[in-house]
């Protein structure tokens, strides 16, 4: 493996077993998303990854993208980022609470680790500043040299990526109240600017001194002149959107799928990178064959052109939550299990969505019954659960990272144990072992007969007679799992919207048997099919 276009890639095809083929039917995503940008010294767009705990370097003259910090690297789950004047590099970890610098010599360390949700941050004249994006978040300014944080603000509900203005005053979004604040860095009260948004999560200043705001709600790009509250809408684009940051006068905007846009003064919009995937994390197949994917703040529909359509996002109304484990039960219904810990019934046309059960401890993959039973993994807690009518009944307990789930042709549920290198079945008289000597398995799935297993650890597809015994490589250096060496420090997750963001290269199978996989290595959807 090597690094490819920001993102991991493979330096080598798969190679396949006899009367198999394989294509992509998404294109390899560039990054793991985008959330946080900002143009630094060099006149690059630095890229914030949350969850590929990721920042990327984006020349916006050839699309050439560098990694700066990479997975499994020393700054974990990066949200925001900003330069001071030397060049030092500035970035909040969300999810561990911690604001970071890497210097302009490389080398990175931890200023604070007890800021919870820390996420908006910007540099003013040598001061450096961070919001919390919690109910009940702080504006702080950090000491530099190690003292404790003065609080500009308390109780604020969800402030985000924020920029000193033109007149001094710091503005900042405030995602709970849909408005845009802003406060003397000096000290004193807040000041409402704007209200009645499309729930803005990012504010920078073009060169006339107005406003210029993302809406991850509405996806609506906004100019607001802070003067006299005049606005208009620059562009209107996906939901999703994050953050932006101007090279010069042109704007660029980011977007949770990895999509960066840039935006005319016009009006016109170009991508400088297209929608991509974070994951994918699970896939589903319905009875007419629509794939759907999984990717944690998207759920996204496979378009025969290999596009994306996002059919819910973490800010539409009705979304149950980050998507990870998926299964297509109806025309146009899904149970989806999240990181947030529910099982759900999802209708993406109606933008509803029903609890089935929830409160528990990093759900994965899921199954259902003929019944309506659903079999879903409790990795945190080492379980298989059955949820059925409201009740919740302990299939198994003292698993070791159970992942993938899936029924035999009897009903019996079979499990992938990824840290125990194996598949069990879930019978009257215990756990008994179907398949072993594997590396990390997770996604898994039976079908006429054969269980199908993607080993992430080994980068394999596994097919398994249930019946015969025989073991087949179907696949092998696919672009699933880390890449040698690489060992992905944990995502605690971001709450009220996630809790851990582990991987999960899911599997499903099609009406005509082709099977489709999760590559969250190079971040595409993979059809195998046999000749």
């Amino acid at each position: 493996m090597s690094l490819h276009a920001g993102r991991y890639a493979a330096t080598r095809s798969p190679r396949l077993a006899a009367g198999w083929n394989l294509k992509h039917l998404t294109p390899p995503s560039r990054l793991f998303g985008a959330n946080g940008l900002r143009t630094g010294p060099d006149g690059r767009i630095y890229v914030a990854q949350v969850s590929g705990s990721q920042i990327s370097a984006l020349d916006v003259r050839t699309g050439q993208i560098e990694t700066i910090s990479a997975k499994g690297g020393d700054i974990i789950a990066p949200d925001d980022l900003a330069f001071d004047a030397a060049g030092n590099l500035y970035a909040t970890e969300v999810m561990d609470g911690r604001v970071s610098m890497r210097g302009a010599d490389g080398r990175t360390r931890v200023l604070r680790d007890d800021i919870p949700c820390a996420n908006g941050i910007t540099v003013h004249q040598g001061r450096l500043f961070i919001g919390e994006c919690r109910i009940g978040g702080r504006l702080l300014e950090l000491d530099l040299n190690g003292g404790a944080p003065r609080v500009l603000l308390a109780d604020v509900p969800m402030p985000n990526a924020m920029e000193v203005g033109p007149d001094g005053m710091l503005y900042f979004p405030v995602m709970g109240s849909n408005e845009i604040w802003r406060i003397n860095p000096e000290g004193g009260p807040a000041e409402k600017v704007a209200a009645d948004l499309g729930v803005p999560d990012s504010v920078k200043f073009d060169s006339s001194g107005c406003i210029v705001s993302t809406q991850v709600h509405s996806g609506e790009v906004l100019r607001i002149d802070p003067r006299n509250g005049e606005r208009s809408v620059l562009a209107r684009l996906d939901p999703g959107l994050d953050n932006l940051t101007f090279v010069g006068e042109r704007l660029f905007v980011s977007n949770f799928n990895g999509q960066i846009t840039e935006i005319a003064g016009n009006g016109d919009t170009r991508n400088l990178l297209p929608c991509g995937l974070n994951g994918p994390l699970d896939l589903a197949v319905d009875s007419s064959g629509q794939v759907y994917v999984a990717d944690g703040a998207n759920l996204f529909v496979l378009l025969p052109d290999g596009a994306l359509r996002s059919v819910g996002m973490l800010f539409s109304p009705g979304y149950p939550g980050y998507a990870r484990g998926l299964a297509a039960v109806g025309d146009g219904e899904l149970i989806v299990a999240t990181a947030g810990g529910q099982v759900s019934r999802y209708r993406p046309a109606q933008n509803q969505s029903e609890v089935l059960a929830q409160g528990f401890d990093q759900l994965y993959g899921l199954a259902v019954a003929p019944d309506g039973s659903v079999m879903v993994a409790e990795l945190g807690m080492g379980r298989v659960l059955s949820i059925r009518a409201g009740k919740v009944e302990v299939l198994a307990s003292g698993l070791r990272d159970p992942v993938g789930v899936a029924l035999d042709a009897d009903g019996a549920c079979l499990v992938s144990e990824a840290a125990a290198g194996r598949v069990v079945r879930l019978a009257r008289s215990g756990i008994e072992t179907v398949l072993d000597g594997l590396q990390r398995p997770q996604g898994i799935l039976v079908r006429d007969g054969k269980l199908y297993v993607v080993d992430a650890g080994a980068q394999t597809l596994i097919s398994f007679d249930l019946k015969t015994k025989e073991r087949l490589t179907l696949a092998a250096d696919l672009p699933v799992g880390a890449p040698p060496g690489v060992i992905p420090k944990p995502l605690r997750g971001f709450p009220p919207f996630s809790g851990p963001m582990g991987p999960f290269a899911g599997i499903a199978a099609g009406p005509d048997g082709t099977l489709y996989l999760s590559a969250d290595g190079d971040g595409s959807v993979l059809a195998l099919k046999q000749s």
